[in-house]
């Protein structure tokens, strides 16, 4: 039941990785500032869009009801974790590409943000 619930969290990681993941080749040229910002936002709106939907997909899940109770740790960890995954993949298996930090403290940022969105939505 847990995939379930989690359908759409799947397919935004999925594009998530296809997203950052592209060659270098492949994105779109634009000067170093505005790379820097547009790059950092849109981090940051992705992971706080993973974070909500993993958030919302493990609190309406039932099988496991230690990982509901405990859905907002676990999905800034598992968020997280997978924003520093890519990272590092990007760094050492896709030319062109290099990890940066900045890129995972945007990521952690967005999963902050996705916790955020999920207490404002839901009251808690």
């Amino acid at each position: 039941m847990i995939l379930r619930y989690n359908f759409f969290t799947l397919i935004w990681a999925a594009v998530i990785m296809v997203l950052t993941l592209l060659p270098s080749s492949s994105m779109p040229s634009l000067s170093i500032w505005e790379i820097f910002s547009f790059d950092s936002f849109a981090h940051a709106f992705m992971f706080a869009v993973l974070t909500y939907l993993l958030v919302v997909g493990l609190k309406k899940q039932y099988t496991y009801p230690r990982v509901k109770h405990f859905a907002i740790r676990t999905s800034f960890f598992v968020s997280s974790m997978f924003g520093i995954a890519i990272e590092l993949l990007q760094h050492f298996f896709i030319p062109g590409r290099q990890g940066d930090i900045v890129d995972v403290l945007s990521n952690t940022i967005g999963c902050i943000l996705g916790i955020l969105l999920f207490k404002w939505i839901y009251k808690m």
